[in-house]
């Protein structure tokens, strides 16, 4: 244990003061998101506005992002990160804040929109930003930190806001307190500002015109990559249509099933958001033993018998359990994926490729939003959530056999 710490604290002095001021960054982003997103649909509810509603404005937020997702990515390459950074942070803050006070179900679905649009620009530039700031040695490292400490922010902010909700709730009514919380979320995100402000950015000079590659020549050059690309998207558009049924409405599932309290849905996201951060680790373990495709296959069908748990169990322990071990397993095939396709194209789309990868599965978010939440109407707390999960299930078994027939034959990054 003495070794690996070691380790860790060795390659986190050799990085520079860009990459270390990135990772405040995204620290108060992701600590103020996970405040915000923990409690905002209970918010809605509080409000007395429907599950529907929820839906919409999900849907709204993941359509947002996926439509501005690769504009955003030419933006970062055209304008600069920093700029672009600086930007979605302040914009994406003042969103958050103005959700936090609004209460017309017309202004909840525009402000939705406009948070979907707005955070795309730090996310789409933070990883080239980690990368144009490091050496290539450095970066396996460099990430799996980033991740990481996302993570755990996230676990901070959903932990914070469950039982600041809580405390408020002491001294005022449960929308009030749950507002107070939504606005120090809101805060929080903004103080990601001071630390981009402080980077430095140092531009490449642009490449002349009669330099450039004409675009019919650099899509015939790149045609493997894009097929390469194509094929992930049809993969992640499946597991995003799992997703966009369950996973944003994990907290409504904890509430309505169960009737569990703010500061236990906090605590069992947190503990979710925790057990991804400790799977990041397992990955790379698998990998070594069946290879890139089959790891990503297996960790995502020993998922499905923890969801199905959930999805039927009437003990939130049970269920508690069943959401810690598929966020897990689920999850630790991500960054495998991310490192195979990144090792299948060609460096002159894989911002690209990030993106659309992104988009795609904001996209299964946007459109199964209406669906869980009409399902959940229709068939109550019980069978509603219990139909939404075994759907899911079934999209992630095809989207997984699909992944293993399609990615078999590729080779492992090792093996290039």
């Amino acid at each position: 244990m003495a070794v690996f710490f070691q380790e860790w604290s060795t390659q986190f002095k050799t990085y520079n003061q860009n990459i270390k001021l990135a990772i405040w960054a995204n620290i108060f982003s992701q600590i103020g998101m996970g405040m915000f997103m923990v409690i905002y649909n209970i918010y809605i509810q509080e409000l007395g506005l429907s599950h529907e509603v929820n839906g919409q404005v999900i849907a709204l937020t993941s359509l947002a992002t996926a439509i501005i997702l690769v504009p955003a990515g030419i933006m970062s390459d055209k304008l600069g990160r920093k700029r672009v950074m600086v930007f979605g942070v302040l914009l994406s803050g003042m969103i958050l804040f103005l959700r936090s006070i609004v209460e017309m179900q017309t202004l909840l679905l525009i402000t939705g929109f406009a948070t979907g649009i707005f955070t795309a620009f730090l996310q789409v530039s933070s990883i080239p930003w980690l990368a144009e700031n490091s050496k290539p040695k450095q970066r396996v490292h460099l990430f799996s930190l980033h991740s990481a400490i996302m993570t755990a922010a996230n676990v901070i902010g959903s932990l914070l806001g469950g039982f600041l909700t809580d405390f408020f709730h002491l001294f005022t009514t449960d929308l009030s307190a749950i507002r107070f919380t939504l606005i120090i979320g809101s805060i929080f995100y903004i103080l990601a500002f001071f630390p981009i402000a402080k980077m430095v950015e140092n531009r490449k000079e642009k490449l002349p015109k009669n330099k450039k590659i004409p675009f019919r020549e650099f899509i015939r050059a790149n045609k493997s990559g894009f097929k390469v690309i194509i094929l992930f998207a049809v993969a992640q558009l499946l597991i995003g249509f799992g997703s966009g049924l369950v996973i944003p409405y994990l907290n409504l599932y904890f509430a309505d099933r169960f009737l569990a309290s703010n500061s236990i849905i906090g605590l069992i996201i947190s503990l979710g958001q925790a057990a991804t951060a400790v799977a990041m680790f397992i990955g790379p373990l698998v990998v070594r033993k069946v290879g890139e495709v089959r790891a990503v296959v297996y960790l995502q069908l020993a998922s499905l018998p923890f969801l199905l748990l959930t999805a039927y169990t009437e003990s939130l322990l049970l269920a508690s359990i069943g959401f810690l071990f598929r966020q897990a397993l689920m999850n630790a095939g991500n960054p495998i994926q991310s490192s195979l396709m990144m090792s299948k194209v060609n460096d002159s789309v894989k911002g690209l490729a990030n993106s659309i990868n992104q988009m795609v599965f904001q996209l299964g978010w946007a459109f199964m939003g209406p669906v869980s939440t009409a399902i959940v109407l229709k068939y109550g707390t019980y069978w509603g959530y219990a139909n939404v999960f075994t759907i899911t299930a079934g999209l992630y078994l095809i989207g997984s056999l699909y992944f293993l027939i399609v990615f078999r034959s590729l080779k492992s990054t090792d093996e290039e």
